[in-house]
């Protein structure tokens, strides 16, 4: 018999699990509090529970974890950045980030990405297989316990695309948010999705509150189907209408991502155009200096553009912060180590 994944039950769904197992449900609430409040990875670190019980536990069920491959930590900024190895051989990154306000870290929510955005290292060696709930909390507990701290926001902006594995991420935002376990609310919680609208149509009904950041990275159609595939299939008006519509029903600003490429979407005509496209709109423009990926062959823009964009935006009424560069000396954009990691393996497959 297949062991079932403990770690993705609700504990009204661990009660049933219990239940089924002939259990008083008053220890589905002890097992659920060690592994989502005290991190616990083996049910033999459970020291409230019996030996036989721990044993029966362990036959019927798993708690996958993460364990750390590679890890970097900032010299300048106490970023920390993670490659972390799964059960199955697969490797994913998450990134803690020391802000005034608290710690922040960046999980993924798959291993590779589907989107193919000409920019991002997230794709490279291509799209392996979603994660689960377990799989996204394992990254916040792998990493609580390495470093000894409790996170107090999340970010999923990692290696793939949330929305594209809807219903496990909104199972784990609805295990990380809920008062038995981790209990980070969901007003400090950011999605960040590249754009696909029926996604955004379903996740505006839930109404979250949490915020929901959009990968824009351009003013129109033609340079955003360049750099991202994804607007072939939902453009530039599509998904603006969707974000819209989720501001008005949500009274939530959305965080619009745009990455500075030079001589892409860096231009003062982009910027005027941009902000004639987000008039109106309850929003944040969040520009971010590209990272420069050797693959890709696009190259960062240079300040000079980058503030100019900005006065322009400003100039226009709409809120402008430039990203603060956090782990340059680590590479703490997602999808870096990963392709190390993958290219190591290569080569050990060949020599072999």
């Amino acid at each position: 018999m297949e062991k079932r994944d403990i770690a993705s039950y609700s504990l009204d769904e661990l009660k049933e699990q219990i239940k089924e197992l002939g259990l008083p449900q008053f220890r589905a609430t002890q097992i659920y509090d060690w592994i989502h409040k005290k991190g616990a990875i083996s049910f033999y670190e459970m020291t409230n529970i019996g030996k036989q019980l721990q044993d029966k536990l362990n036959d019927n069920f798993v708690i996958f974890s993460c364990s750390i491959e590679k890890k970097l930590v900032s010299r300048y900024d106490n970023t920390v950045k993670y490659l972390f190895k799964l059960p199955d051989d697969e490797y994913l990154e998450c990134v803690v980030m020391d802000y005034k306000y608290g710690l922040t870290i960046c999980v993924s929510t798959q291993v590779g990405c589907k989107m193919g955005c000409s920019f991002c290292a997230s794709g490279i060696g291509g799209f392996k297989r979603q994660l689960s709930p377990s799989e996204i909390l394992g990254q916040i507990y792998a990493a609580q316990r390495d470093l000894g701290i409790r996170i107090s926001r999340i970010v999923l902006m990692g290696m793939g695309e949330p929305l594209d594995n809807y219903d496990n991420v909104i199972k784990f935002l609805k295990l990380v948010s809920d008062e038995n376990g981790l209990n980070i609310g969901m007003r400090h919680i950011s999605l960040s999705t590249s754009g696909i609208v029926p996604r955004i149509y379903d996740l505006l009904d839930l109404n979250l509150q949490l915020t929901l950041s959009v990968s824009l990275h351009a003013p129109n159609n033609e340079i955003r189907s360049k750099i991202m595939p994804v607007n072939n299939k939902w453009d530039v008006d599509e998904l603006l209408k969707a974000c819209k519509n989720y501001a008005d029903k949500t009274s939530r600003r959305i965080s619009f991502e745009y990455a500075m490429i030079k001589g892409v979407n860096d231009t003062p005509e982009c910027a005027r155009e941009l902000s004639k496209k987000l008039k109106g709109f309850l929003c944040h423009v969040n520009l971010i200096p590209a990272n420069e990926v050797p693959e890709k062959g696009h190259e960062r823009s240079d300040d000079n553009n980058i503030n100019a964009f900005k006065e322009i935006l400003e100039k226009n009424g709409l809120t402008v912060t430039i990203r603060r560069t956090l782990g340059s000396d680590i590479n703490a954009s997602c999808g870096q180590l990963r392709r190390e990691k993958l290219s190591e393996t290569r080569g050990e497959r060949s020599e072999n």
